[in-house]
């Protein structure tokens, strides 16, 4: 085609130009400049070129996105509240922590029964003799004796038993809680690691085909030549994003699916999901309900209260327990002799004064006492912790516009589409490409540490204050 010029045309003003779609797309490399080319005087591209180079753009980019999201990828979508419900109703250690509470439970019941009466007896032949005189016999005796505790060791060991299920409940329950928190976190982490992965594959992908096109040409100097290889070792680095990311998304699915009760193999895909974080009560608040409804508190308390029981069942158990019941016995030889009456038996407590198992109770009290204060101690730090970080992640996320990383997807794909057009530089296109992902990736990870840190404050305190509400994304305007 020709190109008119501004004003009347002589052979040297005009320039015949080959119509390349590639040398369109990328004016800075092949070196056309489609405002105008200098020769002799400026000459003014017609429109239908920059309609011809704009119409390709976007023909690659709708190829571009229909290729990064698969129709598949989102037919075993599942919410974070379904994970977490199939988690408390498969995870395979949580039916550890219930028979246990079931064993509590049966120990209890033996604490409270008597011992078994004991019955014993002997047969045997009795000679008597008395004189010139003989007789012989049968001579047998039966006994039956009930065992009776010293009063008061029943009762001990009840109230051991019945800490023993308080222990075992604590258990169960803690552990149930700490599950939901570590589902809800790892689904949320799933998720994160999925959106990053997707945005890393899509700015590779944006790197790879741009550097596809321009590999195809031989750059005319030395600016497009640097820019290819800017554009290459950049495509290498979102490689390797997207590949740490796919490994992020793996060692997630694989915890969950462990902790869920799944095969190790299983595929699922964590729906689009939005959280609202909640502020959180005065550390000094969340404190006092850590030293009342802190399960690890909780639990080292009625460790304590036990050993208590302990001790006072070593020093009852100083004392003798007591077999008490009928005897028979009978004898024939010569005459027939039949003796009925109560036995008593009970050991002699003149070595053995249970001295060394009181000594070791104290001691096994003494130990739970430290280690209920050092509980208190660590758990005091750990809600302070996870108060201070709680507040820091929200008063981060409260700077935060809700467009914000719609807006830097959409920078990043203007930048794309301007710099094929020549409008934006290579600094400015790379660099935009780059904040884009580390963007994604600083609002996932904020979002993250956040419900973690809610998670932590709800086990820490046993305050359910709702910190994380899962809400349904809102849909996009086309």
């Amino acid at each position: 085609m020709r190109l008119p010029s501004l004003r009347k045309q002589s052979p040297l003003d005009t320039l015949t130009v080959v119509v390349c779609p590639q040398a369109a797309l990328f004016p800075s490399v092949f070196g056309l400049n489609l405002c105008g080319v200098v020769m002799r005087q400026k000459i003014v591209c017609k429109v239908s070129l920059c309609a011809l180079a704009m119409f390709a753009v976007m023909n690659r980019l709708g190829a571009a996105e229909n290729a990064t999201v698969p129709p598949a990828a989102k037919t075993n979508a599942v919410t974070l509240d379904a994970l977490v419900a199939d988690a408390l109703q498969r995870n395979p250690e949580l039916k550890f922590y219930e028979a246990e509470l079931l064993a509590a439970k049966g120990g209890r019941k033996s604490a409270s029964q008597w011992a078994n009466p004991e019955i014993s007896g002997s047969i045997g032949q009795k000679r008597l003799s008395a004189g010139s005189l003989s007789a012989e016999g049968v001579a047998w005796s039966v006994s039956v004796a009930q065992p009776f505790e010293w009063p008061g060791r029943i009762g001990l060991r009840k109230a051991i038993a019945n800490r023993d299920v308080e222990l075992a409940e604590l258990g169960v329950e803690r552990f149930r809680v700490a599950l939901a928190g570590r589902m809800r976190a790892l689904a949320y982490g799933l998720f994160a690691a999925q959106e990053k992965a997707a945005a890393a594959r899509e700015v590779a992908e944006r790197f790879q085909a741009l550097r596809e096109v321009l590999v195809q040409r031989d750059p005319a100097g030395l600016t497009p030549w640097l820019e290819i290889r800017v554009i290459e070792a950049t495509e290498l680095t979102m490689h390797r994003k997207a590949s740490e990311a796919s490994l992020s998304v793996q060692a997630a699915l694989l915890e969950l699916n462990q902790l869920r009760g799944q095969p190790a193999d299983s595929q699922l895909v964590v729906e689009a999901t939005e959280i609202s974080f909640r502020p959180v009560q005065e550390v000094d608040t969340l404190l006092a309900l850590a030293r009342t409804n802190n399960f690890e508190l909780r639990l080292r308390a009625v460790e304590l209260v036990q050993q208590g029981f302990r001790v006072e069942l070593a020093k009852n158990e100083r004392y003798p327990s007591v077999s008490i019941g009928p005897t028979i016995s009978e004898e024939r030889a010569g005459d027939r002799q039949r003796i009925i009456g109560v036995g008593v038996s009970l050991p002699l407590p003149l070595w053995n004064h249970n001295a060394g198992s009181i000594e070791a109770t104290r001691a096994r009290q003494a130990q739970a006492e430290t280690s209920l204060l050092v509980a208190r101690r660590e758990v005091e730090r750990k809600v302070i912790e996870a108060a201070r970080a709680y507040e820091i992640k929200l008063r981060e996320m409260a700077t935060w516009r809700p467009e914000s990383a719609q807006e830097f997807r959409k920078a990043a794909e203007l930048a794309d589409r301007h710099y094929r057009l020549g409008a934006v530089p290579i600094a400015t296109y790379v660099e935009l490409q780059k904040q884009y992902l580390e963007a994604v990736e600083a609002l996932l990870d904020t979002k993250r540490e956040a419900l973690e840190a809610g998670q932590q404050i709800q086990l820490l305190t046993g305050l359910d204050f709702n910190a994380v509400q899962t809400i349904q994304p809102k849909e996009e305007h086309q």
